[in-house]
């Protein structure tokens, strides 16, 4: 593994635009696989259909003719002479091609025909005749450094780079695989179909082959013992239930029990609590927290937004005044964080809550027992390992509120336990989904206005911050005057959006919870944990482009009290897949439906990043593969072939990767 300065033929600025892409060595740019390929092979035009996409080649009859509507908008067109028929070919913004092109020039043209006018609207032309099916990867790219440059740069290192295989022999040889060096020149330069799916298997099942061994290579080492000591007595958790002025329900109770086991056992814990919005999995983190600070523990809560910290910081201080806790943001004046760094390092505080500063290299811990992460941020491997860089072992417990298949659930989060909480707390109505048009924002309007009248707050939940050209979407200022038009002489409004510092996200957070204005225009900001007892009605705008996990997770907001409370989803399009939101408020149902219309990218939480950030393998697509690879993951771990010396550099990847070694 080279660093991109060390490549010759590699300027400042190509580093740098591929620096933005996250590829910041060899290794990165070996690993940067095309998201897809484009296949170019000829089309035969006598079963072409209108609106159909062609290719064709053929000789250009004419010098092509260029119109100009304004400096940047151009059309060009000419004829095309396939040997079988000529074909009028238009294509826009290309203008600058028009001296490649003229009378007896081979061309291959790709576009969208128009069987009525027999023209096609081409999307690309190539130079020269297509004398074979052609397979061009097309990688994820930005304005500054396009897919073709992005392909040069690989090719350029791909020779002269050494390639590991991390599958071992005789699994390859189990499967027929082909070399990893092979595969990956495939995968970057496919010469035909057949040979880039051979390539894609290799590389897909390394991928989760690797995956699933850190997984069971974890859960071996949770389950050595690796536990802290502890000695509670159950019946004071029992005491501190029976002390809340409301009834924990059955999973709720049963979750408690599972991390009691898990604390007082001689394994470390290392536990999953999924449950759906607003099922009390809150509750029970602090419960947990109280089961630690008993054994004479700090505790540790991460949330993924410092909104989100502080509603905790001040929750849980009602629940426990007798614990000392504290809140470690991002931004806090000098003098107050040396004070409380100070006081975790002598073992002051007793819980400690924060976002990521919790993690920071300042931050010394006396005797940190548990760690929980809230919501959907799980903790890396990575993460972990900057724990245990401190010499400490602590518990740990990851909260999420996107419920996830079991059946997924037990195969990607293999090293972990779980517990569900399904059941929702008593009063708690369900919140009633209501599908609308644009057509129909009246009836939506007047909705609002019922509620506002009712004394209750509204969310508005719009896509983007600002105005785009490209894209019709409603943005949140455009909505505020909106909102102010409509319900100015009845309500206030307030914006918040993530481009907003932290403190300006608080200070409308706060000022919200304080009914100091009744409607909320926001982007997915609140999507988080956000709880505003008052707010009854949450409207989402453009609703389409959010997944149904994502507008679960939004219609959460709202429903956290004994009053009705609605979500309006106001869309012109998928209105048969937002229908599922209508039907159910079973987070687990909407979850599996969402999987299987999305596949686990945004159902996981992890999008394109942290532990499952996979660059070729689909957990949908290739489910089977994962299962096949999870099985040979953990025989290869439990056999003599681990720790053969022929295999030291996949036991040592695996050992470092998860900052065990």
């Amino acid at each position: 593994m080279r660093n991109l300065d060390e490549i010759k033929g590699i300027g400042v600025n190509t580093i740098r635009d591929l620096n933005n892409l996250g590829i910041y060595n060899t290794e990165d740019l070996i690993s940067y696989y095309p998201f897809r390929y484009e296949v170019i092979e000829k089309t035969n035009m006598s079963e072409a259909e209108d609106d159909d996409k062609v290719i064709i080649d053929g000789i250009c009859e004419n010098t092509p003719n260029v119109y100009h509507f304004s400096r940047k908008l151009n059309k060009m067109s000419f004829r095309l002479n396939t040997g079988m028929k000529i074909f009028n070919v238009v294509i826009f913004n290309r203008s600058f091609l028009k001296n490649n092109l003229g009378p007896s020039k081979t061309v291959t043209v790709i576009g969208k025909y128009d069987k009525k006018h027999n023209t096609i609207t081409a999307s690309d032309i190539k130079f020269g005749m297509l004398t074979h099916t052609v397979i061009e990867p097309i990688y994820h790219s930005s304005n500054r450094l396009n897919s073709k440059k992005i392909s040069k740069v690989i090719n350029k290192v791909l020779d002269n780079e050494e390639i590991l295989d991390y599958v071992p022999s005789s699994l390859n040889e189990k499967y027929h695989f082909m070399d990893k060096d092979r595969a990956v020149n495939i995968a970057h330069n496919p010469t035909s179909k057949n040979l880039l799916k051979q390539a894609l298997d290799k590389l897909k099942y390394e991928e989760l082959f690797m995956f699933m061994l850190k997984m069971n290579y974890l859960k071996s080492c949770n389950d050595k013992g690796m536990g802290l000591e502890r000695n509670v007595d159950y019946k004071l958790v029992e005491n501190f239930i029976n002390s809340l002025p409301f009834d924990l329900t059955n999973d709720q109770l049963k979750s408690v029990k599972d991390i009691y086991d898990d604390l007082v056992s001689s394994k470390r814990m290392n536990r999953l609590l999924q449950g759906d919005v607003g099922s009390g999995k809150t509750i029970v983190s602090f419960i947990s927290l109280y089961i630690n600070y008993l054994s004479g523990y700090q505790g540790a809560l991460m949330t993924p937004t410092e909104i989100l910290a502080i509603q905790h910081f001040n929750n849980i201080k009602k629940f426990f005044p007798n614990l000392k806790v504290g809140l470690l943001k991002g931004k806090m004046r000098v003098k107050e964080r040396r004070e409380l760094l100070d006081e975790i390092a002598k073992g002051e505080v007793d819980v400690i809550i924060g976002t990521h500063a919790l993690i920071s290299a300042d931050v010394v811990y006396k005797s940190l027992g548990l760690v929980i992460t809230d919501e959907q941020h799980r903790f890396g491997v990575n993460q972990r390992g900057n724990l245990k860089n401190k010499g400490i072992t602590p518990d740990i417990l990851y909260m999420s509120a996107t419920p996830i298949p079991r059946t997924y659930a037990l195969t990607l989060y293999g090293d972990m336990d779980i517990s569900s909480i399904r059941s929702m707390p008593k009063g708690r109505k369900p919140v009633k989904t209501i599908l609308k048009s644009n057509k129909e924002i009246t009836d939506v309007l007047y909705m609002m206005l019922d509620e506002l009248k009712k004394g209750h707050q509204i969310y508005v939940v719009a896509p983007l911050t600002q105005e785009s050209e490209n894209v019709d979407m409603e943005n949140v200022y455009e909505l505020e005057e909106k909102m102010k038009k409509a319900f100015g002489k009845v309500a206030k409004t307030g914006v918040l959006h993530g481009k907003m510092k932290p403190a300006e996200k608080d200070e409308i957070m706060q000022q919200f919870k304080k009914n100091e204005f009744q409607i909320l225009i926001s982007t997915t900001v609140i999507e988080v944990g956000v709880d505003v007892a008052n707010a009854t009605t949450i409207v989402i705008f453009d609703s389409y482009r959010f997944g149904l996990s994502a507008l679960h997770q939004l219609r959460g907001r709202v429903g956290r009290n004994d009053l009705d409370g609605y979500c309006i989803l106001i869309s012109d399009k998928e209105t048969k897949r937002l229908k599922v939101l209508t039907e159910t408020n079973d987070g687990f149902k909407v979850s599996e439906e969402d999987f299987l219309l999305r596949g686990s990218g945004d159902l996981f939480g992890f999008r394109q990043s942290g532990d499952m950030s996979f660059k070729v393998a689909d957990v949908k697509k290739d489910y089977d593969l994962l299962l096949q690879a999870k099985e040979d993951s953990n025989r290869f771990l439990n056999s003599q072939d681990y720790v053969n010396p022929i295999n030291n550099f996949i036991r040592k990847n695996i050992e470092k990767s998860v900052n065990l070694d």
